[in-house]
């Protein structure tokens, strides 16, 4: 027989945005449990950053975010900043450091951002379950969470169970299921922040390149990003790319520039002779060298006039690649769509229609750029919840 247990709110969901929801509504004196299916908390906090977690970024705002209401995100970013996490951080004396673009990273590891968020939950009495498969949900005039053993009932329930993104981890597709069933619109998801795959053509061209990176500028229409890229055996990846791939659609191309603010011809142009391997050393002067030789080989000028390596320039500045896919939710790092906007209040992450039910984090269609913007929504969509619920 079932045992039933009473609570305020219930959280579906032990990430970054159900934590910090289950932290502020534990603060008002709310009796909160938070369910975990899986059997560690926090885990894609854990392996975040490369295990140091880029826990925030301190340039953040509503134009770092894609959503089919790109608006949406500007209420929760103003109500929770970076500058209110990182008070949070240095609560907890966890040294930090900036890389690159305002991203703050741990000096440690992820782990004491997981063990902060756990004490904030132990202070404010929120009990944390994990390990817990919910079955089914159901709503009389309370919301019934029922599991195999257990039911859990509350007068809010919040649903932060994620995406579909690395699914060896556990992600699965509960939160949208949950939405739809409740008669809310989902946008349809796809993976975003993940790796792009080469054409057999390309493949064939730069697949031994595996390991190369260069500073480029991926673009595609009005998105620009400038960082590293690499080569990968199967496509292309790193941050210029993971980027830009957010806002990749199937049969486009994504045009980068291999060399920007360089001239890579001048010293061809400038003095003699004008051949491949005269042309490879100036490429080499700017590229990495296995880089610079494969393209002098792949794209040699028509001929060695000022014209022809004019056309040789910019072909180099504006090279067009048309992916055929990419790595898939396996290496994606965020979801892109998930529950549409128009549903839930941009103040509270209540649904419009069903009084009591909350969605936070990667469930939402909001999704940030690389560098730690989506742990920035997943605090401040949390924290809104958590005030209200």
């Amino acid at each position: 027989m079932s045992s039933r247990h009473d609570f305020d709110v219930v959280i579906l969901g032990a990430g970054a945005a159900g934590l910090m929801c289950a932290i502020e509504a534990g603060k008002r004196g709310r009796r909160v449990v938070v369910v975990e299916h899986a059997a560690r908390i926090a885990k894609k906090i854990l392996i975040s950053g490369g295990g140091r977690c880029n826990f925030t970024n301190i340039h953040c705002q509503s134009e770092n975010f894609f959503s089919a209401n790109p608006h949406f995100v500007k209420s929760a970013l103003a109500a929770y900043t970076p500058a209110d996490f990182i008070r949070l951080v240095e609560k907890h004396r966890i040294a930090y450091h900036e890389k690159t673009l305002g991203q703050l990273f741990c000096d440690g590891s992820a782990q004491q951002i997981v063990a902060m968020l756990e004490s904030e939950c132990l202070d404010a009495g929120v009990r944390i379950i994990a390990n817990l498969k919910v079955q089914r949900v159901d709503q009389d005039e309370r919301f019934i969470i029922r599991t195999a053993q257990d039911e859990f009932c509350a007068n809010s329930l919040v649903v932060a169970t994620g995406g579909l993104s690395i699914p060896k981890m556990g992600a699965t597709s509960f939160g949208y299921d949950l939405a739809r069933n409740f008669g809310l619109k989902v946008v349809d998801t796809r993976p975003a922040l993940v790796p792009l795959l080469f054409g057999v053509q390309d493949q064939e061209n730069y697949s031994d390149l595996t390991g190369v990176s260069t500073e480029v500028v991926a673009s595609m229409g009005k998105q620009r990003f400038r960082e590293k890229m690499l080569f990968t055996h199967r496509g292309l990846s790193g941050p210029a790319i993971l980027q830009i791939s957010s806002y990749w659609k199937q049969g486009s191309a994504v045009t980068i520039d291999l060399a920007p603010d360089h001239d890579l011809t001048a010293a061809v142009r400038s003095v003699g002779p004008r051949d491949l391997n005269s042309l490879k050393t100036s490429l080499r002067a700017v590229l990495p060298h296995r880089l610079a030789d494969r393209w002098a080989e792949l794209h040699p000028p028509a001929a060695w006039s000022n014209n022809a390596l004019g056309d040789f320039e910019r072909e180099a500045h504006n090279w067009a690649v048309t992916p055929v896919s990419t790595e898939g939710y396996q290496k994606a790092e965020v979801t892109a769509g998930g529950v549409d906007t128009h549903e839930l209040s941009s103040k509270t992450m209540e649904s419009r229609k069903i009084r009591g039910l909350y969605f936070v984090g990667e469930v939402v269609d909001a999704t940030g750029h690389l560098g730690g913007f989506n742990f920035q929504w997943a605090w401040a969509s949390g924290f809104c919840a958590g005030q209200v619920a």
